[in-house]
């Protein structure tokens, strides 16, 4: 259990193409994307027209040392850090998942979810597919394996069945593809490093640690191949494209040096910190952020209200992410042990604490306890994302109701019930302003957590709305 992260990422995917040292590379990009899964990590690479791999559970200086890099020789390569959604976890849910055919291998690894996965595993099993994980990822090489043509006429067909959320990786032994969903709602970036190689990541920070140039986004709905020194691309679906990326990869997901659909993340936290002054605006002593994400939303509220930008809080980044918490008092011990109040600063002052987001309310309930024990006259509470009433379905960990206090509760009984003097949450128009600050900023929003309204068909994912 990890009590300071009350929302999980979905998962992270590196790829690098025509690269003596693509395994290397890969784990430096994968190391970039350790946030977005601590779970499990993998690196499959592809040499003398074979495939091979080697994954684990743990993070990803934990799966791999430099002896096994070192050992893993290829010039192509796709990686993967895990967060559990779909499927569940387990050893034999990291991925990528490896796939051996009479045809030849495949390697395939994902970052987000598939909506339709049950309707799709069900009629594969009705064909005779049989399933070695419980990932939604491993749908997708068994529709791949059904289709009939030239490979990249199977892997559309394939997509065009898959609904939801999806940046998709594929490693065969000469080429490899990279894909988005039609929605946009997962990234993934393109980059060039300085020998000609390509590169695919979740997300441009990955593209800055190995040196390569950002070229641009795989657009929605789109396929792109690279074999040889060709980068073609084509759309693989009929259906309507549309481009609205998740909203919580600004507020939340990504880290603040990545540059999504062509805005930089710290800039809109920031711009979001400032629309929640003029939303929002309380009289008080310092400003203070929750590490690490609501930084730059604290450093725009301070900025808008002129008061002054504290480090209130201060994060131990060598705990472990586990702990056995069977008591109240343990719980309370683990908060500690990973945040510390700056009682220096805090103490006898009225402070505003920004945050990115509530989910279960347990982790803001503690962290304004540690802020009052150590001094703080006033703990005034403002959310740089909207209230999260709604599960999602799209590859982040809150799929019930039950989970989410602000489906619950009024914005004043959730006030009440972490102890704050204050609550505000940014509205979804002001979430959209501090976003779409570029007049070229074209694409649309997901903002299905906030308020029901879905990108995609739930299938079986359906809830009861009470």
């Amino acid at each position: 259990m990890d009590d300071l992260k009350e929302l999980h990422e979905e998962c992270g995917v590196f790829g690098v193409f025509q690269h003596p040292s693509a395994a290397k590379l890969c784990y430096y990009g994968l190391h970039a994307l350790q946030h977005r899964g601590q779970e499990g990590a993998g690196i499959l690479v592809a040499n003398d027209h074979k495939l091979s791999i080697h994954k684990g559970e743990g993070l990803v200086t934990e799966v791999f040392n430099s002896e096994k890099i070192n050992q893993m020789n290829g010039i192509h390569a796709i990686g993967h850090v895990r967060y559990s959604t779909a499927g569940g976890g387990g050893i034999m849910n990291v991925q990528p998942l490896l796939f051996r055919t009479m045809a030849g291998d495949m390697g395939i690894c994902h970052n987000g979810n598939i909506v339709n996965a049950n309707v799709l595993k069900e009629k594969l099993e009705e064909q005779g597919s049989i399933f070695s994980s419980s990932s939604d990822t491993e749908i997708l090489g068994h529709l791949i394996k059904r289709a009939k043509g030239h490979m990249i006429d199977r892997i559309c067909m394939a997509l065009e069945q898959l609904d939801g959320a999806f940046a998709f990786l594929i490693l065969l032994e000469d080429r490899l593809y990279a894909v988005r969903d039609r929605y946009g709602l997962r990234p993934l970036a393109i980059g060039q490093l300085p020998n000609g190689a390509y590169v695919f990541a979740s997300e441009t920070c990955a593209l800055d640690i190995v040196g390569a140039k950002f070229l641009r986004d795989v657009e929605p709905g789109e396929i792109v191949r690279v074999k040889g020194n060709q980068l073609l691309s084509r759309l693989y679906t009929k259906q309507p494209i549309h481009d609205k990326i998740c909203a919580m990869e600004y507020v939340y997901f990504s880290r603040p040096d990545s540059i999504l659909d062509g805005i930089n993340v710290h800039t809109t936290r920031k711009n979001a910190g400032k629309q929640l002054y003029l939303e929002s605006p309380v009289d008080a002593d310092i400003v203070i952020g929750v590490p690490d994400s609501s930084i730059s939303a604290a450093i725009g509220y301070s900025e808008a209200s002129h008061i002054p930008y504290e480090m209130g809080l201060t994060k131990n980044k060598y705990v472990g992410r586990t702990f056995i918490q069977p008591t109240q008092e343990l719980r309370d011990q683990g908060v500690r042990m990973k945040l510390s109040a700056v009682s220096s600063i805090v103490n006898q002052k009225r402070v505003i604490m920004i945050d990115d987001s509530i989910v279960r309310g347990t982790t803001s309930r503690r962290i304004i306890k540690l802020l009052k024990e150590a001094g703080a006259i006033e703990v005034h509470v403002r959310i740089a994302s909207p209230a999260i009433k709604y599960p999602c379905f799209y590859g982040v960990d809150t799929s019930t109701l039950d989970e989410l206090i602000s489906h619950k509760m009024t914005t004043q009984e959730l006030c009440e019930y972490i102890g704050a003097d204050s609550l505000a949450f940014i509205s979804e128009e002001g979430l959209k302003k501090s976003i779409h600050f570029k007049k070229e900023h074209t694409c649309d929003l997901c903002m299905a957590c906030f308020n029901k309204q879905y990108v995609t068909p739930l299938y079986d994912n359906d809830f009861q709305d009470d």
